[in-house]
């Protein structure tokens, strides 16, 4: 059972206090996923615009270009869980991510 301090007693939650607070602890959780996943996303459609002038151009797209790409559209179907975000998410000492699939042909 979780304490809360109330007026500097500490007490046990009741039910309905603990059952409150697991779904405030709950909602963080989802929601901390989410915004990992948002991130993740943000950063591969600015690797897809990074290379949009291959697919816009007359210039012919290199078959690694083109799996690379198709790999920047699978990341939120091919990651999926928190790990796999952070994992994602990871960078260097200067900044840089270092996930191989983040990783230009």
């Amino acid at each position: 059972m979780v304490q809360i301090n109330i007026n500097g007693i500490n007490r046990d939650m009741t039910a309905e206090e603990q059952a409150e607070y697991d779904q405030l602890q709950a909602d963080f959780e989802a929601t901390k996923v989410q915004e990992k996943l948002n991130l993740v996303k943000v950063i591969r459609n600015q690797k897809l615009q990074e290379t949009d002038f291959y697919a816009l151009s007359d210039v012919t797209m290199s078959s690694e270009m083109s799996t690379y790409r198709q790999k920047m559209r699978d990341v939120p179907q091919d990651f999926t869980t928190e790990s796999q975000y952070d994992l994602l998410l990871a960078r260097d000492s200067d900044g840089k991510l270092t996930h191989s699939v983040w990783s230009k042909p």
